[in-house]
């Protein structure tokens, strides 16, 4: 592939946006304060709708946004603020056995590097000039698996009102 080819505007925004929910990750596993994880948290789900916006798929980022930026980490934060925990930073967050955890993490990132190299390494991305109607995605999507995701929906529900139940002090 030639250097004409590629998009560079494109691929420094790509690089930027990497960079960004790498560093996030990062804090979301290093910071001693739950809620300061959960917003590096909300960081990194928001530069994941951003790759989204960039690959044109602006459906999955509002989608992105909507669940997982809104709901999910509203979600996880009444959670936390809800279960009379200690929010402030806190000296031993850390498990004792993390030696073990990086080896196993690194293991686990070459299995699924190897997977993923020899399950798709010959193949082509599709012609990105090709666009897909949103509401035959939609359609794919919500049309077999409407009454799973209404049952969830429910369940987030029955969990928001149960904390709350929880929580509130009689």
């Amino acid at each position: 592939m030639l250097a004409a080819d590629l998009l560079v505007a494109q691929n420094i925004g790509f690089g930027l946006i990497a960079l960004l929910m790498i560093v996030g990750a990062l804090r979301v596993v290093t910071v001693n304060n739950v809620v300061h994880a959960a917003l590096w948290l909300v960081v990194v789900l928001s530069g994941a709708a951003a790759q989204y916006l960039l690959l044109s798929a602006e459906f999955v980022a509002i989608t992105q946004v909507l669940v997982y930026v809104g709901a999910v980490m509203v979600l996880f934060l009444f959670g936390t603020m809800l279960t009379r925990a200690k929010i402030g930073a806190e000296a031993d967050l850390n498990n004792k056995n993390w030696a073990i955890g990086v080896p196993v993490a690194l293991l686990m990132l070459g299995v699924m590097t190897w997977v993923l190299i020899d399950g798709f390494g010959d193949e082509k991305l599709p012609n990105p000039d090709q666009q897909v109607p949103v509401q035959a995605l939609s359609d794919d999507i919500f049309g077999p698996y409407l009454l799973p995701f209404w049952a969830l929906s429910f369940v987030l529900l029955v969990a928001v009102i149960g904390a709350i139940v929880l929580a509130r002090k009689d």
